[in-house]
């Protein structure tokens, strides 16, 4: 995890504040207790028999360390996991098909479009994407240049992004800082929006966000899949 200096966090947040965005609402999400994204993957393991599990971005092992599951790959250039590599690295060699995707890298928008769709051409056959991060509840939490430690980034944007297309279906379960769900299916609902991604401000995420991400709650994502 990138590590700010103060001067740093000072400077980034005027930077972002003066030329990018400054809007000080909130939103309160009121994420289940005691259920995290570790909970969410066990439950899709244990119902869909899985057996092929890749992470992008482990960190020190928070989530990988709890997968259990017959065969797990975790990609991290600096900490945890079992390959030290790039995600870029990674999918340029890979030859593996996985039955679950959690994408958890660079929570920058450019990079987590591209995790999604390299993990796509790498998913089984009822497989699945999970994407972390994808409900920041405030401006500065969403930041790029990030300026603060507890950080989502832009994940949001890449989300909204790739529900324009047409094959792929994409909900957002409410839970862990929103869990983005991605299946290789026809796109049931796809979005149209005015606005180009690259002119999306979180002050359209805030008053759009349920339409955007297409949320849904974790007892409807137990319906659903």
């Amino acid at each position: 995890m990138e590590k700010l200096n103060k001067f740093t966090k000072i400077f980034k947040k005027i930077y972002y504040q003066v030329f990018i965005e400054n809007f000080k609402e909130k939103l309160n999400y009121n994420f289940p207790l005691n259920y995290y994204r570790w909970d969410l993957i066990e439950y899709l393991i244990k119902k869909n028999n899985y057996s092929d599990y890749l992470e992008i971005g482990c960190d020190q092992d928070q989530l990988f360390s709890k997968v259990k599951i017959k065969n797990k790959t975790g990609v991290d250039p600096s900490n945890g996991g079992n390959v030290r590599k790039t995600s870029d690295d990674f999918f340029k060699d890979n030859k593996d098909k996985f039955d679950i995707v959690f994408i958890d890298g660079l929570h920058i928008y450019d990079q987590v479009k591209r995790d999604i769709l390299n993990s796509v051409d790498c998913l089984k056959e009822n497989g699945i994407i999970l994407v972390h991060d994808c409900m920041p509840d405030n401006m500065s939490k969403q930041a790029v240049p990030r300026y603060r430690m507890i950080w989502n980034g832009d994940v949001w944007k890449a989300i909204v992004d790739l529900r324009q297309k047409e094959d792929l279906e994409i909900f957002t379960c409410s839970i862990d800082q929103g869990i983005g769900i991605i299946k290789k299916n026809k796109n049931s609902s796809i979005l149209k929006i005015e606005k180009s991604i690259n002119k999306l401000k979180f002050e359209d995420y805030y008053n759009n966000y349920k339409e955007y991400l297409r949320v849904i709650s974790l007892e409807k994502f137990k319906k659903m899949f």
